[in-house]
């Protein structure tokens, strides 16, 4: 039995839904939401959170990304897109694994509630071929953060230390008093560790840390 979550801001519509599916055999509707901390109190009792694009102040979106975070088990169908790359993707991204079209069939409706509760996603050439070029963007952003890691992994025995004390929030003078040297020898190791990293500020500088650490 699929357990169908509805999360629509109009009851009427979320009824007429409720109907259809509630006449098949392996569906069954266990809750009905109109806003996004209703959906995630009633979340956990779903297989399937079918979440209509229409709720205020990008709730869609918010309880989409919520979900996914929460219980990557419950599968979240967005209901009412339009065939938009770009909109598309977006849900994708915040964690979606389906979506419905504002004009697709009941029949379509169900094929697709079933393939997500199975763990598979129907999309169109169209938005696949989307996906694939979102993949390649990523995997380009990836291997960039990559590079700035190991060039990260080159710094001198001293400017990691630096690094890790400028992480802890120690000031220029504070690190100087730690290893016993000039402050001036430390706004330098500074200076060069944020063009080794090609960042502009300390605080990107830090955010470095954990990265480097995974990699070393």
């Amino acid at each position: 039995m699929i357990r169908v979550l509805l999360v629509n801001e109009m009851h009427l519509v979320s009824n007429v839904i409720a109907s259809v599916l509630e006449d098949e055999p392996d569906i069954e509707v266990v809750g009905r939401a109109t806003s996004l901390d209703e959906a995630l109190a009633l979340g956990a009792e779903a297989d399937v959170v079918l979440v209509s694009t229409r709720l205020p102040d990008d709730d869609a979106l918010k309880l989409t990304s919520a979900m996914a975070e929460a219980d990557p088990s419950v599968k979240v169908l967005v209901l009412g897109l339009g065939e938009s790359k770009e909109r598309v993707l977006r849900y994708v991204e915040a964690g979606a694994d389906g979506y419905v079209l504002k004009d697709n069939s009941v029949d379509e409706l169900l094929t697709r509630i079933r393939a997500a509760q199975k763990g598979r996603a129907l999309v169109s050439p169209k938005i696949a071929a989307a996906l694939m070029t979102r993949v390649t963007e990523l995997a380009q952003l990836f291997a960039e953060i990559e590079s700035g890691i190991n060039e990260a992994i080159d710094l001198t025995p001293r400017e990691r230390e630096i690094l890790e004390l400028v992480g802890q929030g120690l000031t220029n003078q504070e690190i100087a008093d730690r290893l016993v040297i000039e402050v001036g020898t430390v706004k330098n190791h500074v200076h060069s560790i944020l063009q080794k990293l090609d960042v502009s500020s300390r605080e990107d500088a830090a955010s470095y840390l954990a990265l480097i650490k995974e990699n070393a």
